[in-house]
């Protein structure tokens, strides 16, 4: 089995590849949209895509990408996320001046860095960031990824657990060609749009709430091409299969302008 993911050899990305299917054959891509054509075209089997950070929220590109592919949401996946502090082997904590890495990782390790004058600067990937210092071989400079990438590039760990914050975790969503029947406690994501009228939204909810569906997320991301209009993306529990999802879709059918399931699939358990 071969799964895309987005970012280097090394990435988060990657090790939640392999924490979640176990042993496959990874393909690396170098964009969220690289690696939703590669499904689409066969080039690999599945992918795994981020959807939400604990900390920094929600990662909107892929919601966008998850309307425009016809794919579907077959797992989830909850992993852990712990920063390390990467340089060239011999540098020591006072040489360094500056981190590089991706936004989101600076911006959890923001405290840390500040109370250490550490400067950062922004680049396209967290194990990219130490594939660019290795490369250039800099002193006075570090690298904010996972331990793995510092394994896999020879590199030096200056100090572990760098994050601000403990309870750091990434939201994966496993994505395939074909739809899944899940076992067990399921969860299923689905989008609509609704008319701009009063309540609307309140009616649409309403329909879970009547049958005790519990909501696990709600996400709007602006409709392209309507100013001013919006898509509904929400988590509940329960698989589209059971009656009572059916229900509550066909219910909600009644006042959504387009409903999409992405997916039933079963529920991560920490």
């Amino acid at each position: 089995m071969k799964v895309s993911f987005q970012g280097e050899s090394g990435a988060y990305s990657e090790q939640a590849v392999f924490n979640y299917y176990g042993s496959v054959e990874t393909l690396s891509c170098e964009s969220f949209d690289v690696m939703f054509d590669s499904v689409m075209a066969g080039k690999s089997d599945a992918a795994l895509a981020p959807i939400e950070n604990s900390l920094a929220g929600s990662i909107h590109q892929n919601y966008d990408l998850l309307l425009r592919h016809n794919l579907h949401i077959v797992g989830e996946y909850f992993l852990r996320v712990q920063h390390c502090l990467i340089t060239m082997p011999g540098v020591k904590m006072e040489d360094i001046k500056k981190a590089i890495s991706h936004p989101q990782a600076l911006g959890q390790c923001a405290v840390y860095l500040r109370t250490r004058g550490i400067k950062s600067e922004q680049v396209y990937d967290t194990a990219g960031s130490v594939k660019m210092l290795k490369e250039s071989g800099v002193l006075d400079v570090a690298a904010i990824a996972s331990k793995r990438a510092a394994e896999l590039y020879g590199m030096q760990i200056l100090e572990e657990g760098i994050e601000d914050n403990p309870e750091n975790y990434t939201r994966f969503l496993a994505i395939q060609r074909e739809a899944t029947i899940p076992e067990g406690e399921a969860k299923t994501s689905i989008v609509f749009t609704l008319k701009n009228v009063p309540g609307a939204l309140f009616k649409a909810l309403s329909v879970f709430a009547l049958r005790d569906i519990d909501l696990t997320k709600i996400e709007s991301r602006p409709l392209q091409g309507k100013p001013w209009e919006y898509l509904f993306y929400i988590d509940f529990i329960g698989a589209m299969h059971e009656e009572t999802s059916k229900r509550a879709l066909d219910h909600l059918g009644e006042y959504a302008l387009m409903l999409r399931v992405l997916g039933s699939y079963p529920r991560f358990k920490r």
